[in-house]
């Protein structure tokens, strides 16, 4: 069973100090799918969240190079946006298999044009518009996540 949540949030500026109470209690292997409309707070959650765990440098969006790596004090986060696949085939070639391990937490933008190549998820979290601004519904899917303690966040 799946624990839920929801959240709206006004701004970019709200949304983003979401991302930083997340990054609080969540521990990697973590996988996190995000879905939602074009520009409905993905890459902008992905953002923040990559900088709350600690990345420093400039976080880019993955849409034309599908894949970002950031190394962040012993983990690993991987950033997919697979927006532009025609084919879940295509995804064979990023070798994601040999990425993952006990300190990989990946961010998937769009993992419903995944197929078969991608681990199930630990949370999914849904972004649409709201009447003024963003809305975040979130199920925890993953024993490890549901004991996260992201309800109270």
């Amino acid at each position: 069973m799946a624990a839920s949540g929801h959240k709206d949030f006004p701004d970019e500026q709200h949304l983003a100090s979401f991302a930083n109470r997340f990054a609080a209690v969540v521990r990697a292997p973590l996988v996190i799918w995000l879905r939602g409309e074009l520009g409905s707070g993905k890459t902008t959650f992905a953002r923040a969240l990559i900088q709350a765990l600690g990345y420093r440098g400039r976080v880019k969006s993955p849409t034309y190079g599908l894949l970002e790596h950031y190394p962040i004090n012993g983990l690993q986060v991987l950033h997919l946006d697979l927006y532009r696949i025609g084919d879940p085939d295509e995804l064979e070639f990023l070798g994601l298999a040999d990425l993952l391990d006990e300190n990989t937490i990946v961010l998937l933008e769009w993992p419903e044009k995944s197929g078969r190549w991608l681990p199930e998820p630990d949370f999914v979290f849904d972004f649409s518009y709201t009447g003024h601004g963003r809305g975040l519904a979130w199920s925890a899917c993953s024993p490890g996540a549901r004991s996260s303690g992201v309800e109270r966040l």
